[in-house]
């Protein structure tokens, strides 16, 4: 386990708040790994300090004008339709996700944003907590960071992430609405169990389901491929900012040229 160097912890200080979340201290690795082995998340409120979510919303705010948007239909498992089931399999039915977004190279290279994720204790501490042995990248200068838009009546839809984890922090909480809401473990992938019989309960609104609440600063670790999830409509002037993490086990990995499209409207 890497020990925090000086010069490290002097580099992420103004942006972590790293008194109250020491992130190469091994008690604390080992109990934000048991959290997200338990509950499928790690909730941390207050990360960034208060000058970081300052600098970080109207560095957001003035960017905005740049945001990709779009609104799409898809299905709760991020896949193309099965012509072999009706349109009204849980399989094939559609939900709405609409957001503006910016891309990795539309974010300022001084930003606190970049210094974040390249830093090296901030990586590791990453990887410890979900399991994995080194962190790397995208290949592609778009897909690195994001910066995602949900203004009024914007949302994501019910669905599966395809990645194993996602790396979240939350920079503009709204006034109201845009919560997180989800389910763990609700469908088994190594098992092939997609639980089809649950996503239509839960597409009719039949079963019950958690909320995250987070604040702005708050950094979120979330096992998203088993564990469906949604962001509820906005509700009010105030945009809802989040900026995403995004991180590869490998090396030289690339955002599909498809997503990219889907995603930011480009490819490079």
């Amino acid at each position: 386990m890497i020990k925090m160097k000086s010069n490290q912890e002097k580099d992420i200080r103004p942006v972590v708040n790293l008194n109250k979340y020491p992130l190469s201290d091994r008690s604390f690795i080992n109990s934000c790994r048991m959290n997200i082995n338990r509950n499928g998340s790690v909730v941390l409120p207050d990360f960034l300090t208060e000058s970081a979510v300052k600098d970080l919303i109207d560095e957001s705010v003035k960017n905005q004008e740049h945001a990709y948007y779009c609104r799409q239909e898809h299905s709760v498992y991020i896949l193309p339709n099965d012509e072999d089931l009706p349109s009204d399999h849980p399989r094939n039915r559609l939900v709405v996700s609409s957001k503006g977004c910016i891309t990795d190279d539309q974010i300022p290279n001084d930003s606190s944003l970049k210094l974040l994720y390249r830093s090296d204790i901030f990586k590791q501490f990453v990887a410890n907590v979900v399991g994995e042995k080194n962190l790397y990248e995208y290949e592609d200068k778009l897909s690195s960071v994001n910066i995602h838009y949900a203004s009024e009546g914007q949302e994501l839809g019910w669905h599966f992430d395809n990645s194993s984890f996602a790396v979240t922090l939350l920079i503009q909480q709204p006034e109201s609405g845009g919560e997180f809401q989800y389910i763990r473990d609700f469908r088994d992938t190594d098992k092939e169990d997609m639980n089809y019989e649950g996503v239509d309960k839960l597409l009719k609104n039949q079963i019950s389901y958690d909320t995250l609440n987070m604040n702005s600063g708050t950094l979120v670790l979330f096992r998203g491929k088993n564990s469906i999830h949604r962001v509820t409509p906005v509700e009010g002037e105030k945009t809802r900012i989040l900026a995403v993490l995004a991180y590869n086990s490998e090396p030289n990995i690339s955002l599909s040229e498809t997503s990219r499209m889907t995603f930011y409207g480009r490819l490079d």
